[in-house]
């Protein structure tokens, strides 16, 4: 049997409008969830072959009265895919451009995994939004380190997905098995229902993507790029949300990127790893309502 969502009943009653604009000539499709008038605007972008489903756990637990964008980033879910190459420049350039043209330059930015490295990047750069927050972020270079060798097997996996003929590449990528060995890796919650709740997200939407190239090409400029390298120019109120037990990038890693960025608000979340967006979204939510200023949900 399909594992119930947890966060199902409180999505449910949270108005959600679907839309899409063009950006630089780039179809994006994305989501409007709660109040649309309030003056509280929370623009989320998720992680590398994720999609806007990814980030809803936390929408349900903000409630209503935050008004959230989410955009399946260009490539993935059901957006187009940025020209080549699609390097940190023109995912930046793209999130400028795409709160531009929603008029949500005011508003707080959001980014979870490789969407804080998009988010990072445009903040040190482009974007002249106030207030961001970061849920485990990519702190350290993932080819340096003791991750670096499994990170460089990774790449030969996307590359040889690019190189094979078409049917054989996208058969590798989206594997059924390698897509549930990374997310038993990512998972940490010992809660059977959550557990298979998050393996299904996992199979269902983890292989949406616009063509093999594109996932390349974005996996290459994830582990060539991480928040740290963009810290000296991030001068926005900040706010990181981390977990104790990430996979992706150590704890240590995470205080030393926030030592780097005055006045970043740091919180710790125990016993979860990379998916704090699946198994804590409501510490992420009451974080986010208190760095908002809003009251905590009853």
């Amino acid at each position: 049997m399909p594992a119930v969502s947890p966060y199902a009943q409180k999505l449910a009653v949270i108005p959600t409008a679907e839309a899409s604009i063009v950006v630089n000539g780039v179809k994006t499709v994305f989501w409007e969830y709660g109040d649309k008038k309030s003056p509280l605007q929370l623009v989320m972008i998720h992680g590398f072959r994720g999609d806007h489903h990814g980030l809803e756990p936390i929408v349900a637990e903000l409630g209503s009265d935050v008004h959230v964008i989410i955009p399946d980033l260009p490539g993935f879910g059901i957006s187009d895919a940025l020209p080549s190459p699609a390097d940190i420049t023109a995912y930046s350039t793209w999130l400028r451009d795409f709160l531009k043209q929603l008029k949500a330059e005011n508003a707080v930015i959001l980014g979870h995994s490789f969407g804080s490295i998009v988010v990072g990047a445009a903040l040190a750069s482009v974007l002249s939004n106030k207030r961001a927050i970061l849920i485990n972020p990519i702190a350290a270079n993932a080819l340096k380190g003791p991750r670096g060798v499994m990170t460089r097997l990774a790449v030969l996996y996307y590359k040889a997905a690019a190189a094979l003929p078409a049917k054989s590449g996208y058969a590798l990528l989206k594997n059924k098995t390698i897509v549930r060995v990374m997310s038993e890796t990512m998972a940490k919650t010992k809660d059977a229902n959550l557990r298979q709740w998050i393996h299904e997200q996992h199979d269902q939407y983890f292989s949406l993507f616009a063509s093999r190239d594109s996932v390349l090409e974005a996996f290459e400029t994830s582990v060539s790029n991480d928040v740290s390298q963009f810290a000296p120019d991030i001068h926005q109120e900040l706010m990181m949300l981390v977990a104790d037990k990430d996979d992706i990038t150590a704890l240590p890693e995470q205080k030393l990127l926030a030592s780097r960025i005055p006045g970043t608000r740091l919180e710790i979340v125990e016993g979860v790893g990379h998916l704090v967006h699946y198994e804590a979204p409501d510490f992420a939510a009451r974080n986010i309502r208190d760095f908002l200023g809003l009251q905590a949900r009853s």
